[in-house]
Formats: structure tokens, sequence, C-alpha cells
């Protein structure tokens, strides 16, 4: 009970040691999350996440409806030569190309936002981790505080008590 050292368990202290090394090399760098950086983006990356947000906006979406009504209203009034009647193949094919071009680059940016997504989990819960072993060892040291406190209490107590003792045999 007089020696209340506490270590860390191996496994414990090499993920420690190896998060240390992590922060230290991130703050080299200059940026915690390496993976979002735009500059490191290859062209194509660039292009997938820009069709992406672009179609992905409402003013795309509104932009499309838009030509879609105007289409229909051309085709179905007459005042132009119909290009495309009624069942709008033409449009259905224009639709359906735009959406099979579009689809690949979507999934891409998709992809690359899980990747990030996925390393940034991996750094919150490495991060986390961290906090429970700090957590856990400053626990550990309040606990050994608190026992060295009340070894100290107990013989005080201990001394206190002898000490009254004698002075009631000299009283008596």
């Amino acid at each position: 009970m007089s020696n209340l050292r506490y270590e860390l368990i191996e496994a414990e202290e090499h993920l420690l040691n190896q998060l240390r090394g992590l922060r230290r090399r991130h703050r080299s760098q200059g940026t915690l999350h390496p993976a979002s950086d735009p500059s490191r983006l290859t062209m194509g990356q660039r292009v997938a996440d820009a069709v992406a947000s672009n179609m992905g906006s409402w003013g795309f979406i509104i932009i499309q409806s838009v030509i879609l009504l105007l289409w229909v209203i051309a085709n179905v009034t007459a005042y132009i030569e119909h290009w495309d009647p009624y069942p709008f193949i033409l449009l259905n094919l224009a639709l359906s190309f735009q959406a099979a071009y579009a689809a690949p680059f979507i999934m891409m940016s998709q992809n690359r936002q899980q990747d990030i997504d996925r390393k940034a989990a991996q750094h919150d819960y490495d991060i986390n981790i961290k906090a429970e072993l700090e957590i856990e060892l400053l626990h550990q040291k309040v606990d050994a505080l608190r026992e060295k406190e009340v070894l100290e209490l107990t013989t005080t107590v201990r001394d206190l008590t002898e000490m009254l003792k004698q002075a009631q045999d000299k009283a008596r």
C-alpha cells in the first residue's frame, strides 16, 4: 500500500506514443486533416466535386425545371415546329444521358467524401481513446493522493489518540 505507483499497459503506452507522433506530424504539415486539403486533390477529384456540388444545388434544379417546362410547352403548343412530340422521347433520351453521365461524377465525389469522413472518424476515435487514457491516469493520480491523505489522517488520528491517552494518564 505504501508503493502506489500506477503504470500504463504496454498497448496503451504504444497508442499514446503513436497519437503524439501523429499530432506532431500534422502540426508540422500545418493541417489536421490532410485528406480534406483541396490543394492535394487531383484534377478528376476537383471536377467530380464541382459537378456534384452544382448538380446538387437549388440553382441547377430550378434551371433544369425551367428548361424542361419550356421544352414541354414548346412541343405541346406548336408555336415552334414539333421536334419532340408528346411522349417526349428525345427529352427522355437527353435526361437519361444526363443521369448516366452525372452518376459516376457524383459517386466519385461521394466516395472521396466517405474516405475523408472515415479518416476523420478514425481521428476522432483515436483522440477519444487518448482522452480516456488521460482521464484514467488522472483518476489513478487522484486515487493515489486520496490514499496518501487517508494514510496521513490515520497516522494523525493515531498520534492524537496516543497523545490523548498520555494526557489522560497524566491527569490520573
